[in-house]
């Protein structure tokens, strides 16, 4: 080689490699339901102490928060944690991780520790405890418990619906079956939450019965043959959802999108139109807050013409 010139060996690069984990671990539905009865119980204390005891504040969003819902994701988070310490956790009261790290989840826990804290500041008792596992994007494990009540509602992806009583008494339930056209349907919507599509989609059946009720217990409802429908015309996020609809599905019913809004309840598409795609409702979307739903029973086919 000429004088002057030299050679520089570029040094040999590792290659990029991807190792590909799998892990197989059994959830003991037990432990997830007796972490949900433990904060109904956190909650209960809380709520029949004195109101001055409460320590009610509000969040960013203008929506209630009180040391009930502190104390119950406490309860809730210590068990899952030690339930399944690899398994993320997203609660309502806890900063959400961003989207970058939420759309690498397999699985993940989606917990609303008092879902309806409204109600719990009415004293009405409409109030639960909502814990889920979810699958990607879709809900498969859910449980919902309604202190008051002493009632425990729980779901596992294709084992059925349950309903455990106060004593422990447990029984399989499922979804009232109905015809759309049918009169007299009972329809449940918010206590809390009204708006114009609502009324607009009562106002599609022929003489509906109309009931209102705080929280996921509407679901429920549904779940269990109380109610045929539940519109939810007005905001809300997948925490408020998820356990009770692996619940609804298992019992034989389908919750559905019914076009995108906003988080003052301003549709964004139209519902109608929405709602004929059938398409279920997602979990772990970039935005947390869900569409407008319809939840329904055990819908008969029309019959041909």
């Amino acid at each position: 080689m000429g004088a002057g010139l030299s050679s520089t060996k570029q040094p040999d690069l590792p290659p990029e490699y991807e190792l590909e984990i799998q892990l197989t671990v059994q959830v003991a539905v037990e432990e997830v339901i007796s972490a949900a009865q433990a904060a109904g119980k956190a909650i209960l204390d809380i709520y029949s102490s004195e109101v001055s005891k409460w320590d009610v504040e509000l969040k960013s969003d203008n929506s209630p928060l009180t040391r009930a819902d502190k104390e119950a994701n406490k309860v809730i988070c210590a068990a899952l944690q030690r339930i399944t310490p690899h398994i993320p956790i997203v609660t309502e009261e806890a900063a959400v991780p961003p989207y970058s790290v939420r759309q690498k989840f397999q699985y993940y826990w989606l917990v609303d520790p008092l879902d309806g804290t409204k109600e719990f500041l009415k004293r009405n008792g409409e109030f639960t405890v909502n814990i889920a596992l979810v699958q990607k994007d879709v809900p498969v494990l859910g449980v919902v418990h309604v202190p008051c009540q002493g009632k425990t509602y729980w779901a596992v992806k294709d084992k059925g619906a349950w309903l455990r009583q106060a004593k422990g008494q447990q029984e399989r339930i499922k979804c009232a079956e109905f015809s759309i056209e049918d009169a007299g349907l009972r329809i449940v919507a918010s206590s809390s939450h009204q708006s114009k599509e609502t009324e607009e989609f009562v106002s599609l059946f022929k003489t509906p019965e109309f009931m209102q009720v705080g929280s996921s217990l509407k679901l429920l409802m549904v779940a269990e043959g109380a109610a045929h429908i539940y519109p939810r015309m007005a905001p809300c996020c997948e925490w408020d959802t998820a356990a009770a609809d692996i619940i609804v599905r298992e019992a034989g019913g389908v919750v559905l999108q019914a076009g995108l809004c906003d988080g003052n309840g301003k549709g964004l598409e139209d519902w109608k139109t929405a709602l004929m795609k059938e398409q279920p409702l997602i979990y772990n979307k970039e935005n947390i807050l869900n569409p407008f739903f319809v939840v329904f029973g055990s819908r008969k086919q029309a019959a041909a013409k």
